[in-house]
């Protein structure tokens, strides 16, 4: 059978290389010729975002950094790129500070250098998000997408262990995402299998270890992939899922995706028996069936002791109800099963509770 497919590749420089953060940071700045630099980073993060921005003149230093990018946060921001005439951002942290970083250049048009700490992917996508009255709101621009990211595997260093695994795991629901979202093409399945791969091998080795710089080369490359996959597939049935339990309950954003990743996977994966093969073999299984997918999820999260309930971090049943209505209108036509009301709510209900996921295979 013939391939047919549109794909379309980011321009985005990447560059990657530990402990080479502040020496590339200030060969971007000048590359781009900028004179007026604003920095994002999060008060935790400032004496790290300090080192790592010593080989530039900063023109404004600006910590107000809150999950999920509220609307009032992203306004005061940008009222200061503007009252100090900014030309360049650089951020330097988790989603959350790149995510403001985005906010701010959606609507000036600033151009970015983003610094990643963590594995969460923003860096590598046009994607935006935004939360006003309970309701968290997402698009695409190309604005929003940084000229150039710096990937240190040194800076992931400051992130503790268990977080590190929460972050890692949310990179890895970007991969299994793209295999179903509707964009999903080869080369974003490509992309997303090299990454559950190096997913995979480096997050165990943090388990272990949270100062493995093998590892977390491999986690941080790991995240890369998978947001470039995300990028150029869209956001599926998962992301769906944790943009409202993020943006309408509050909840965190890495460990709700690493909560939520088994019960998404196996409720498609029987109807998308191709991507359930790709996945199980990223993992190192040698079946080719859904139940093989979950089993090596299952079996890496075990050895990562990874979230396990929305109860954890202050889901509630009565929550469920009004999720469902916020959920069901932004269903991808594409995913693999037809979602409804009962199955949506049967898939929270377990994630809620920390039941076995390998229920919803045959649900």
């Amino acid at each position: 059978m013939s391939l047919a497919f549109d794909h379309e590749i980011l321009a985005q420089r990447v560059l990657f290389g530990t402990g080479t953060a502040a020496a590339r940071l200030a060969s971007e700045v000048a590359r781009l010729g900028a004179s007026r630099v604003m920095v994002i980073a999060s008060k935790a993060e400032s004496e790290l975002a300090t080192s790592t921005a010593s080989g530039i003149d900063v023109a404004l230093w600006h910590h107000d950094v809150v999950m999920h990018v509220p609307a009032a946060t992203a306004e005061k921001a940008r009222a200061a790129a503007s009252e100090y005439g900014i030309d360049l951002v650089v951020c330097i942290g988790g989603g959350s500070t790149t995510g403001l970083a985005k906010a701010v250049a959606l609507t000036t048009g600033l151009p970015i250098i983003a610094v990643p700490t963590t594995y969460a992917g923003s860096e590598a996508t046009n994607v935006w998000g935004l939360t006003e009255e309970s309701r968290k709101t997402t698009g695409m621009d190309p604005k929003v997408l940084p000229v150039a990211v710096i990937y240190d595997p040194a800076l992931t260093l400051s992130l503790p262990g268990a977080m590190s695994i929460a972050s890692g795991l949310n990179g890895l629901a970007h991969c299994i995402d793209s295999l179903w979202a509707p964009r999903a093409d080869p080369i974003n399945a490509a992309l997303a299998a090299e990454g559950i791969r190096a997913l995979g091998q480096g997050l165990p080795r943090i388990a272990r270890d949270s100062h493995d710089l093998e590892g977390r080369e491999q986690a941080l490359y790991g995240a890369y992939l998978s947001a470039a996959a995300f990028a150029s597939a869209g956001s599926g049935l998962h992301h769906k899922i944790c943009h409202v339990l993020g943006g309408t309950f509050n909840l965190p954003h890495a460990q709700t995706h690493a909560t939520v990743l088994p019960y998404v996977l196996a409720f498609n994966a029987p109807h998308a028996l191709g991507a359930a093969a790709r996945i199980a073999a990223a993992f190192g299984v040698s079946g080719t069936g859904a139940e093989d997918a979950l089993a090596g999820l299952q079996h890496l999260r075990s050895r990562l002791d990874a979230p396990k309930s929305l109860a954890e971090y202050g889901f509630r049943a009565d929550g469920i109800g009004h999720a469902v209505q916020i959920i069901l209108p932004t269903v991808p036509a594409s995913n693999p099963r037809p979602v409804t009301a009962e199955n949506l709510t049967a898939l929270l209900e377990a994630a809620l509770t920390g039941e076995r996921p390998e229920a919803l295979l045959t649900a």
